[in-house]
């Protein structure tokens, strides 16, 4: 799983727009080109770059990157559910890969000619077992390793203001309704990552007696339960100041908000934004359980460059490239190699049960924990499932839910900020630790 100024809208615009004229006018054989589309800010400076040289050496062919951008989910899905782009490979969340696979929108991976080059395959022995094996829990009739490759990964939770919020408090679901903070609440407009927490803080008993599991739970589209979620958030939106897309993280820096559920890379991202200015953030994942999302690599059954999307996926699963990626964007790897797992330990950090993310038993580091959860947290995450056409009961709910009470409160969000941002721009460029935006329906 950010605001983006008009200057990296305009040179995003800016670069595809020459890498086309460019194609069409050198007239390249499309075996020449490379066509990426990826999160915002989701990758590292010169990344693309040395792919194109790394690919040249292990091939002896030339390539270029095409490079494209989305912030959201559906927008991407749509473009090739229509067929009228040939993306070579996208990185979409897991429950749109269950829906691509599902309508049968992808190609299987295949790395077999690309050992038989002598090419090291980084994705066999660097990938975590705990990401494969969620992974293969996306679809129950297809694995969706074959299909996809994990890129980045994270949580869901609360980001809060310890100066005004308690640990206690925040370690509950309950506390986006609890009254001591109201109008200092901020709920993601993000239906899929709000029902799901909300429904496991809602069925806690039957949890408990084993009725249910949490992955059970993340597949429940019943009417009962979109009932239930519904009367929690309509009982929470009177103290609720906004429902926001992206701005969130931000207003929690500035004191303007107290609570957020946010999700953990944007969590890291505010905490040391706010550290800057002498604000203490911190997050946590409560004590009812959440869930955890992935992003993942995968070739279009439109591709056109089979070979250098292949080449591609390996490189991003290289060690030394993941650990510029995470550096750059502030999200974890799905990569456990011992080199990555090194580059994140702070000694200053308590050790963290980290077992079931490198596959080793007993095996702990000292690292964020924020980044890196605990086996314990992990116990009672579960992975979100697409609903197929029950989402739009979902949309429903949520609609219902925000009404126009997301208005006057959330645009007097967005005035601030944007008034803030433009004041900001004109002192100094934003960070180049900007976060993408996962909207997700």
């Amino acid at each position: 799983m950010e605001l983006k100024s008009i200057k990296t809208i305009l040179r995003a615009a800016a670069v595809a727009a020459l890498s086309f004229c460019a194609l069409v006018l050198q007239g390249k054989d499309r075996k020449e080109i490379l066509k990426v589309y990826n999160w915002s800010d989701y990758i590292a400076e010169g990344v693309l770059a040395d792919f194109e040289n790394w690919y040249k050496q292990q091939t002896g062919e030339s390539i270029e990157v095409i490079y494209m951008t989305f912030d959201v989910n559906e927008a991407m899905l749509s473009k090739i559910e229509k067929g009228h782009e040939d993306y070579d490979v996208v990185c979409p969340s897991d429950y749109i890969i269950e829906r691509m696979l599902n309508n049968g929108l992808l190609l299987p991976l295949d790395f077999g000619a690309l050992e038989a080059t002598g090419t090291e395959n980084y994705i066999a022995g660097n990938i975590s077992p705990y990401i494969k094996e969620m992974f293969s829990q996306i679809n129950p009739n297809v694995d969706a390793n074959d299909y996809s490759v994990a890129y980045m990964w994270g949580t869901t939770g609360i980001i809060y203001n310890p100066k005004f919020v308690s640990k206690e408090d925040a370690s509950t679901w309950a506390v986006v309704k609890n009254p001591k903070y109201a109008h200092k609440i901020l709920l993601k407009d993000a239906p899929r990552d709000v029902y799901g927490p909300v429904l496991i803080y809602l069925r806690q008993e039957q949890l408990r007696r084993g009725e249910v599991t949490l992955q059970e739970l993340m597949s429940d589209s019943s009417e009962q339960s979109l009932k239930d979620v519904e009367a929690f958030l309509m009982e929470a939106k009177s103290g609720v100041c906004g429902f926001e897309a992206d701005l969130g993280k931000e207003q929690m820096t500035k004191n303007r908000a107290w609570v957020s559920l946010n999700w953990s890379g944007d969590a890291v991202w505010a905490i040391e934004e706010a550290a800057g200015v002498g604000v203490t953030l911190d997050y946590i994942v409560p004590e009812e359980g959440s869930t955890v999302w992935f992003d993942g690599w995968v070739i279009p059954k439109y591709a056109k460059n089979i070979k250098a999307a292949t080449y591609f996926i390996d490189f991003m699963c290289r060690p030394d490239i993941a650990i510029r990626n995470m550096e750059e964007t502030g999200y974890v790897a799905a990569n456990s190699a011992p080199e990555v797992i090194e580059s994140q330990v702070d000694e200053s950090l308590e050790p963290l049960d980290l077992s079931y993310f490198v596959g080793e038993e007993g095996f702990t580091a000292r690292v964020n924990p924020v980044l890196y959860p605990d086996q314990s947290v992990i116990d009672r995450c579960a992975l979100e499932h697409d609903w197929g056409d029950d989402t739009e009961k979902l949309l429903s709910m949520w609609q219902n839910v925000k009404g126009n009470q997301a208005g006057a409160a959330t645009y007097i969000i967005i005035a601030v900020v944007i008034i803030a941002a433009a004041a900001f721009l004109i002192s100094r460029n934003f960070s180049k630790r900007n976060r993408h935006r996962k909207h997700r329906k």
